[in-house]
């Protein structure tokens, strides 16, 4: 009887769980770093779940190396040391060792070599992409271009300390993000007006460089609403430091209501809508970090 009683409660124990975390879930998150974790940021697009798992697998094949070669060692030391071993082989060919210390790293080669390629690919087409959207780094901002939106186009600036408003993160913010509707397979054509720059959105799974008088492409597409961060990863001068990225994912219905706004109103009038749109779900930046970490273990990292 004790059994049934035990298993029922864990059985609703898991219950009230998975309802908490789903309900969080359906909340926008807010992917950015965070002091003292560890690991990769959580992955909010299939191209960076493709790259977590080829990291995953790479941890896998570093362990084993690892800790064979570490084995090696040890014997070594234990087995043909001096005192053990004083009289040393003098055997200087083995047909077999040699054969498997050649084929083994091969195959380990290999093995790393497939999902790469995949992954490589993977991220270098858009999929029937429903949005392009163009982006120009400068020293030492980002612009924004939608050429599918009527050609709106704004620039993206670092918000200093002093403008900071509570739960907007030092470093991260900037006064206009750029926004895309959740779901869609977003193209990016990267290219830069100066030097070389990097964008990054490590929770998107996306680093490309942005070089002057080429335009490389590449693609996103968030899998929840939220806000995901990221940086400049190229030194590119003085403020490479404070050319911060902010990617805004929202529904389908408020991303279009975002992009007529801008259009006929401004850059402003998007921002404000924004601003209401997170007014409306009731929970800030900060806020929204410390539910996905609660609920996605860690996950905003």
């Amino acid at each position: 009887m004790s059994v049934r009683k035990n298993a029922a409660a864990f059985a609703a124990l898991l219950t009230a769980l998975a309802g908490r975390a789903s309900v969080a879930l359906a909340d926008p998150v807010v992917s950015m770093p965070e002091a003292g974790k560890l690991g990769m940021q959580h992955a909010y697009s299939p191209v960076a779940v493709q790259l977590e798992n080829f990291h995953s697998l790479l941890l896998y094949i570093i362990i084993g190396i690892v800790a064979f070669v570490s084995l090696l060692l040890l014997t070594v030391m234990v087995r043909f040391n001096r005192r053990a071993n004083p009289v040393p082989s003098k055997t200087s060919h083995h047909t077999l060792l040699e054969v498997a210390w050649t084929v083994v790293p091969v195959l380990i080669l290999v093995i790393v070599a497939v999902p790469s390629f995949r992954v490589l690919y993977y991220g270098d087409r858009t999929p029937n992409p429903e949005l392009t959207v163009k982006i120009t780094g400068h020293q030492w901002y980002w612009s924004y271009e939608y050429p599918d939106n009527n050609d709106i186009a704004f620039d993206s600036n670092i918000v200093s300390d002093s403008d900071l408003k509570p739960g907007q993160p030092r470093l991260l913010t900037v006064d206009n993000e750029m926004v895309v509707p959740v779901g869609t397979p977003v193209r990016l054509l990267l290219t830069g007006a100066d030097v070389i720059h990097s964008w990054y959105v490590p929770s998107l799974g996306v680093q490309l460089h942005a070089v002057p008088g080429r335009i490389n492409e590449t693609w996103l597409q968030a899998s929840v609403e939220g806000t995901f961060y990221g940086q400049c990863t190229l030194i590119c001068g003085t403020n490479h430091g404070f050319m911060p990225i902010v990617v805004h994912a929202v529904s389908k219905e408020d991303y279009k209501t975002w992009a007529e706004k801008t259009k006929t109103a401004g850059i402003d009038a998007g921002r404000e809508f924004l601003a209401s749109l997170e007014a409306a779900q009731g929970i800030g930046k900060a806020g929204a970090t410390k539910t996905a970490l609660a609920t996605d273990n860690g996950a905003a990292r």
